[in-house]
């Protein structure tokens, strides 16, 4: 039995279309057709009923599809973990993390964390904070990184850091010593406000802003990396977390302006993990070593 007459017999057992699963396999119809006969022909079994140029399952390729689905599986995870190995791994270690927190986070703990750690393979999931209890909850991943604290019992729960918002706008021809002071009011009346690139403190936001400024004009814009991209087009402005936009501040590229109508709100980053091991508490530490504030 061969391994490519099982991966030709899952597709057209999905399929239940030999012309189908030859162009999904990049393969004659002919050869689709020989790989099951001759999978048939291994097991002494028939897995397809054919009549009126139509197929369907029988009840044991019925049952041998989810077998065989397995087998697959296993296989190409041994494939990859050999791979690995041979690349010097002995471990795997995979991170979920939010888009907002990769784009603040990430790139200052990663080059130290993988050189002080040669033998992981680090496994990065970018996921929305959303779905990243339920990751970590069924330990798809080893640990995450969510704007989202958990809602349910059994993951440990770490604050990493707290964040300030601040009104983030595009850059203007004046340095900060010179420039006029910038009227918050009127560069909400006159700007476009990216809205709901973070899931907690949006509704309530709003809810204040339209209290002292009504009319205010808004944009959902669900990546708050693409919220920063578009103010630094000059296209509006945004809330956005002190930690995402510092390098931008310094270098120039965008503009805070000092916000006095009311506090704004802190957004809170949290490390999830059901497993508290050497790895997990060597990541939380990197993160939180980092100077955000």
């Amino acid at each position: 039995m061969e391994v490519q007459w099982l991966r030709t017999f899952v597709d057209a057992a999905e399929t239940l279309n030999f012309r189908m699963s030859s162009e999904r396999l990049m393969m004659s119809q002919p050869s689709v057709t020989v790989h099951i006969r001759l999978l048939e022909e291994s097991l002494g079994l028939s897995l397809f009923k054919r009549s009126h140029n139509r197929v369907s399952l029988t009840e044991e390729g019925r049952y041998f599809k989810g077998k065989a689905e397995k087998v697959l599986e296993q296989l190409d995870d041994s494939v990859e973990e050999l791979h690995s190995f041979a690349q010097g791994y002995r471990k795997k270690w995979t991170l979920a993390i939010s888009p907002l927190m990769a784009e603040t986070i990430l790139p200052y703990i990663l080059k130290s964390f993988t050189g002080q750690h040669p033998e992981v393979e680090l496994v990065i999931r970018v996921e929305e904070s959303e779905q990243i209890e339920a990751l970590v909850e069924s330990e798809q991943v080893s640990a995450g990184i969510s704007a989202l604290p958990p809602s349910r019992g059994g993951i440990a729960q770490l604050v990493v850091y707290d964040d300030p918002l601040l009104f983030i706008l595009p850059r203007d021809a004046y340095d900060d010593e010179t420039g006029p002071a910038v009227s918050v009011e009127k560069a909400l009346r006159t700007s476009v406000l990216f809205t709901h690139h973070h899931p907690v403190f949006w509704e309530e936001l709003l809810g204040q802003l339209r209290l002292y400024v009504p009319g205010i004009r808004t944009m959902k814009v669900t990546q708050a990396y693409i919220a920063k991209r578009f103010i630094q087009e000059g296209l509006g402005a945004s809330f956005l977390p002190k930690s995402m936009v510092r390098r931008e501040l310094v270098e120039g590229r965008l503009m805070e302006a000092h916000f006095d109508l009311f506090p704004l709100p802190v957004v809170s980053t949290y490390f999830l993990t059901k497993h508290m091991g050497a790895l997990e508490q060597d990541f939380l530490q990197r993160i939180q070593s980092v100077y955000f504030t």
